[in-house]
């Protein structure tokens, strides 16, 4: 189940990249600012996205807490299994 949430959040960031990295850069551990050089704009379009593909609400204390793939990861779960 976590391997098909983290396929489907990758495919979300990977649409945010910017030119100079690769989707292959998106491990588990990544930052979305520092490694993966998401600016902050964009990563309010992939919680966005988040909240429509895996049909959540995310609050702000979430979108704080965002700060790897995994933290996604966990927070995305978390909310999955609350509904």
């Amino acid at each position: 189940m976590k391997e098909e949430h983290f396929v489907k959040l990758k495919e979300i960031v990977s649409n945010y990249l910017p030119d100079d990295v690769s989707s292959e850069a998106i491990q588990l551990e990544s930052n979305f600012l520092e490694e993966l050089n998401i600016n902050s704009a964009n990563l309010v379009d992939i919680v966005l996205d988040v909240e429509d593909a895996f049909d959540i609400m995310l609050e702000n204390e979430d979108m704080d807490g965002m700060q790897t793939m995994a933290d996604a990861q966990q927070i995305i779960q978390a909310k999955l299994e609350a509904k």
